[in-house]
């Protein structure tokens, strides 16, 4: 069985792809692709991880694990889906990196899954956006408290990834940009559920689409698509960023920052910093980055 594992980041989904995926699931599930709601197992794997820390898994134990979260039988892919599987908000950044104990708690999750093949799935998003918000999402008082003496402008997504790919050298990783979600959510919702690219439209590929557009964009955006059902998802992506390019809400594509003393100039700094990371990502040996 494949087990794909989507970890995150903080504040990139917010359990918008499980709840996507969620609406394709009878259809999913006719091709033994299980995909359980995320309140049956959260905490159960949660406590099933933590006790490997000290003791290999009980015999027995992945399987009643399977037993009490599954609706199918023999599934060939199981996707799971939680943002602080690798930890709470207020430990994302310490000793001077992303999630320090990323690679371990894979390793446990391994383990648990021992025998299956495991994919691990993870949206990024610029540390000039993403810092302050996992930092509201934390209880710390100061933003200088939760970066813990981290400099924003070392930290690097690439650092954490290539951390992944050296512990793990036999383990799919798949990467996207936060920021590209608007137009390559089905892509990423293909990916997870195991279909190919070119495979047929997926039940909420354009959700957030349409929380982005006005109305009448929507409507027409929305005529366009039924109009033309044999579209390939690279034509779907390119008219969708062009009903974007007329009818995006201004409103919805500005981001406010909050917490941070940063100037433009930093911002502007972060934000180069970030495109050059994702371009490092992309030539690690054995990741896939989705793109627009």
């Amino acid at each position: 069985m494949r087990v794909v594992l989507h970890a995150g980041v903080h504040t990139t989904d917010c359990d918008r792809l499980i709840k996507s995926l969620l609406k394709s699931r009878d259809r999913l599930h006719d091709g033994a692709i299980a995909v359980p709601g995320p309140s049956r197992y959260r905490r159960s794997l949660r406590d099933a991880l933590r006790k490997l820390s000290d003791d290999a898994p009980e015999p027995g134990a992945r399987q009643a694990f399977l037993d009490s979260i599954l609706d199918l039988d023999a599934p060939r892919r199981l996707v799971l889906s939680n943002e602080n599987f690798f930890c709470v908000p207020k430990l994302a950044v310490a000793q001077n990196c992303f999630y320090p104990h990323a690679e371990t708690k894979l390793a446990d999750f391994r383990e648990f899954f021992d025998g299956d093949r495991v994919e691990l799935f993870l949206g990024i998003r610029s540390p000039a956006t993403y810092l302050p918000d996992v930092f509201a999402a934390s209880p710390q008082q100061s933003f200088d408290q939760f970066l813990g003496g981290a400099d924003p402008l070392a930290l690097r997504w690439s650092e954490l990834v290539a951390r992944i790919r050296e512990t793990h050298p036999d383990m799919g990783i798949t990467v996207w940009c936060h920021e590209d979600m608007p137009l390559i959510l089905g892509d990423v919702l293909r990916a997870m559920a195991g279909q190919a690219p070119d495979s047929a439209r997926m039940e909420g590929e354009f959700d957030l689409i349409h929380e982005i557009m006005s109305p009448e964009g929507t409507r027409r955006f929305d005529a366009y698509l039924d109009a033309h059902p044999d579209l390939s998802p690279d034509q779907r992506r390119r008219i969708a960023a062009a009903f974007l390019d007329k009818f995006a809400l201004e409103e919805a594509m500005t981001e406010e920052l909050s917490g941070t003393d940063w100037d433009e100039l930093m911002i502007d700094m972060l934000t180069e910093l970030y495109e050059e990371d994702v371009y490092e990502i992309a030539r690690i040996p054995g990741v896939t980055v989705i793109t627009p």
